[in-house]
């Protein structure tokens, strides 16, 4: 194999090849035309000397693709990134490498896109507050795609780390949009959350959610970790990528379940069948959530749809 026939991705080209608008609706049409299957298994999970090793493969009509995923806690103390990843796609038919892309920004992409999916058909046409929790990567992210599917008048920047979260409110200025640091009480007065933290625990008291505030709850992945209570989940129309997932990781409703709170039948659509018609919001008074773990059949959608588009 020839240095020409395997193209390299960077996080920039990336994003070039992909604006935010674009991967939402390259996700919309995956989630309409295919859907997530047997050719996207569950994550699988390594310990490794310094931390986690995650694989996450898919195939599907257009490729077969995997995206390996390491974790390393230590590196949060010298400045690197916790989270480091690459992507290799495969060609459909021959099953030959056509590309590797970075890991790390197409999962800021595509996790951010697959809310910003949700929140188009879920959160009230009048949407106009953000409260985001987290100043990282995927909150910027989350940001961009909340202001794609939405027209925002303010974003409050909720976060343990004041530095970050202060240089996120002046990017957001400069942009246009009204932004501060705030609370976790802010929640009261806001139209869209979005969580994109590490946190094992829930960040907000869900009784101060207002009525027809719509929530997208991206940082827990695991069973023994939640973002959000048992108050938000109980009182929400719940949306996931996918039940597998969502039941064999999703903290945030794992607990609930294992609390007696709710029981699986409260999660009323999966992204697929809300993405061809299902009806989740009944009134401009619900409460919706959208249970993001990520999935691998959405890293092939997207990074297809950049690679393709060069």
């Amino acid at each position: 194999m020839s240095s020409e026939t395997l193209r390299v991705v960077d996080g920039d080209e990336l994003r070039r090849l992909l604006p935010m608008r674009a991967a939402i609706e390259a996700l919309r049409r995956a989630f309409t035309s295919q859907g997530p299957s047997a050719g996207a298994p569950l994550r699988s999970r390594m310990l490794t000397q310094a931390g986690e090793l995650y694989l996450m493969p898919a195939a599907g009509d257009e490729g077969v693709g995997v995206k390996l995923v390491t974790l390393t806690p230590a590196n949060a103390s010298s400045g690197r990134p916790l989270i480091h990843a690459a992507y290799v796609l495969f060609d459909p038919v021959t099953q030959a490498p056509t590309a590797v892309v970075d890991g790390a920004a197409l999962t800021a992409l595509r996790t951010a896109a697959v809310s910003g999916l949700a929140t188009g058909l879920l959160a009230r046409d009048d949407a106009r507050r953000l409260v985001v929790f987290g100043a990282g990567v995927q909150a910027r992210s989350h940001l961009e795609a909340m202001r794609t599917v939405r027209h925002l008048d303010a974003a409050i920047v909720v976060s343990r780390t004041p530095a970050r979260a202060e240089a996120l409110v002046e990017d957001a200025r400069a942009s246009g949009l009204e932004a501060r640091l705030g609370a976790p009480d802010d929640v009261a007065s806001a139209d869209l959350v979005c969580t994109c933290t590490t946190s094992d625990v829930p960040l907000f008291d869900g009784a101060s959610l207002p009525a027809g505030a719509h929530v997208n709850a991206v940082g827990a992945y695991r069973p023994d970790a939640r973002e959000l209570d048992s108050a938000t989940v109980s009182r929400a129309r719940v949306v996931v990528e996918t039940r597998e997932a969502a039941f064999e990781e999703a903290g945030d409703l794992l607990i609930p379940i294992a609390e007696g709170a709710i029981d699986r039948g409260h999660v009323v659509a999966d992204l697929a069948e809300l993405v061809t018609g299902a009806t989740v919001r009944r009134s401009p008074e619900d409460v919706t959530v959208f249970e993001s773990v990520g999935i691998a059949f959405e890293d092939l959608a997207v990074a297809v749809a950049a690679v393709g588009r060069s």
